[in-house]
């Protein structure tokens, strides 16, 4: 309810200040040429930088006042429409040729600024008598007039300077003439291009007195059915005659109501932030950016743990562990042959807490004894990169799918080096959870001893007997000599210890495996997160920034 109430106010107050709209427009387009740099097209975003600039610019400059131009072609009476409306001879009257060579500049009243026609480049100025000039009842404080060169004219830099003011001026006032009102330059250079200007112009049909009331009628027709056709609906049209002045009092009268809302520059920086939006949303699109699948990212890190030789490094932890508890808790006397057999772990230079010091080291180039990822390994990587990148571009325009899949082969470049350090740094907890071998250690040494001291006990009962001495006193344990029991029961016992044992050693050596595949794949989904995953998101996420900066800034 609160957002509502705040919504609506804004709204209100953007409606009483339009310039405040078109602030958090400007703002907003600026945004999105920032997120569409090197994704779309060179020329459209330096567009949509020109534009932000000059409309924050026009608005510091003047914002009282109101530019109005009056373009036209050689001999259609622009000038001496520009001298009937200020009533003077400023602007040089011709026919025959382009006689407006630089801009002129008619201003009415006070709030017209100096810094506004310096920043509009136009040094030919003239304050206009308000007392002197036509419609002496007209409020036209505030108006700015420029008299352009001739669109036509066969200078380039006449040509030139009518499209600089015709970008920056606030109303559009072309003049024709009954000859010349469909000429395709007009129409095709200034007229279309400025359909979405339609709010800003206007058409003054000059020379009506020279038409019967027929005919007149008629071309104001025909100039309206031409202006209809190119999306200029909105836009009115006049007719003149700078002649007889007829028509002057009506066209001076919309110029006043124009000066008097004070929202033309509005309305034309608004259209110029709409056309520099169009343009970058037909650039870069707006449609909803894709979303990527977990199905998709978890096939990545699959594929990723694959080629890192998690597998591997799963079954060196279960070989390790069943090797390292029979040594530790097999029976003594035969379990020390396993030491010849190599540790499947110490073999990959894995498992160790001081070599994950050194490998983790920043200065330190060590690295696995992990085989190198085949070839099957490295082209299901490679599919499920494309996977991915395809599934992060889908509906994407050109430059964006570009960005994607450039973003996936960057972060790729380096995945084996980065996984392979991941592994190595994994704490695979081996040489934890052992306590129960230490005990066992001790029981096994226990029975060794038994052993030995029955043996050492039949020696010397035998080294006795040979010698014909007093044989040792009998002793007996449920009803076989203690020597016997001693000897045999000592290996039988410590035999079936180490049975007993390997079953919890093979119990752990499984529970070992698994724990340490989760923690490998594990660090194997961060890489993915940190060099791939991430990076195609945060691209996705510069698109999301730059398709809701440019529907703001559309309006």
């Amino acid at each position: 309810m609160a957002g509502s109430l705040v919504t609506r106010g804004r709204d209100l107050l953007h409606r009483k200040d339009p310039t405040l709209a078109l602030t958090d427009r400007v703002r907003a387009l600026r945004e999105a040429a920032d997120a569409c740099e090197g994704r779309v097209s060179t020329e459209v975003v330096d567009e949509a930088y020109r534009v932000s600039l000059q409309v924050d610019t026009r608005l510091a400059l003047s914002g009282g006042a109101t530019v109005v131009a009056l373009a036209g072609a050689t001999g259609s009476g622009k000038s001496s429409t520009f001298n009937a409306l200020t009533g003077t001879d400023l602007a040089t009257v011709g026919v025959r040729r382009p006689t407006t060579s630089v801009s002129m500049a008619a201003t009415w009243g006070e709030d017209a600024g100096e810094e506004l026609l310096d920043w509009l480049q136009v040094r030919r100025r003239h304050v206009v008598d308000a007392h002197a000039a036509p419609g002496r009842g007209v409020a036209l404080d505030g108006l700015v007039l420029l008299d352009l060169p001739d669109h036509d004219s066969t200078a380039a830099e006449h040509r030139t300077e009518v499209d600089r003011l015709v970008a920056l001026v606030d109303v559009l006032v072309w003049v024709v003439d009954p000859q010349k009102y469909a000429d395709a330059a007009l129409h095709e250079r200034y007229l279309r291009p400025l359909a979405g200007h339609a709010a800003v112009m206007l058409v003054v049909l000059n020379q009506v007195d020279t038409l019967s009331p027929d005919a007149r009628a008629a071309c104001l027709r025909d100039l309206r059915r031409l202006l209809d056709a190119e999306g200029l609906g909105g836009v009115e049209v006049i007719g003149v005659s700078a002649v007889t002045g007829e028509g002057l009092d009506t066209l001076l009268t919309r110029l006043a109501r124009v000066v008097a809302g004070k929202r033309a520059a509005a309305a034309r920086l608004a259209a110029d932030v709409g056309n520099a939006a169009a343009k970058l949303e037909s650039a870069s699109g707006t449609d909803p950016a894709p979303e990527l699948s977990r199905r998709t990212v978890a096939t990545l890190d699959t594929q990723l743990g694959e080629a890192a030789g998690v597998p591997v490094v799963t079954q060196a932890v279960d070989q390790a562990w069943r090797l390292r508890g029979g040594l530790a808790t097999g029976w003594p006397v035969l379990a020390w042959v396993a030491k010849f057999k190599p540790d499947p772990l110490r073999r990959l230079r894995l498992g160790s807490s001081r070599g994950r010091k050194e490998i983790a080291s920043p200065t330190s180039t060590s690295r696995t004894s992990l085989p190198g990822r085949s070839g099957v390994q490295q082209a299901r990587v490679d599919t499920a990169l494309r996977t991915l990148a395809d599934e992060a571009s889908d509906g994407l325009r050109r430059g964006w799918s570009d960005a994607v899949r450039a973003t996936t082969r960057r972060s790729a470049a380096g995945l084996s080096d980065s996984l392979d350090r991941a592994v190595a740094t994994t704490d695979l907890d081996v040489d934890r959870h052992r306590r129960w071998w230490s005990a066992v250690r001790v029981l096994q040494w226990v029975l060794v001893a038994g052993v030995l001291v029955g043996l050492g006990w039949l020696g010397a009962a035998f080294l006795l007997a040979y010698l014909q001495l007093p044989p040792l006193p009998k002793v007996a344990w449920w009803g076989f000599p203690a020597p016997t029991v001693l000897t045999i029961g000592g290996v039988a016992a410590g035999l079936l210890v180490a049975a007993l044992a390997r079953i919890g050693v093979v119990i752990g050596a499984r529970r070992r495996a698994r724990l340490a595949r989760q923690r490998l794949l594990a660090a194997v989904s961060r890489v993915s997160a940190d060099q791939v995953v991430t990076p195609v998101r945060a691209e996705l996420e510069r698109y999301e920034t730059a398709r809701s900066a440019i529907l703001r800034a559309r309006g």
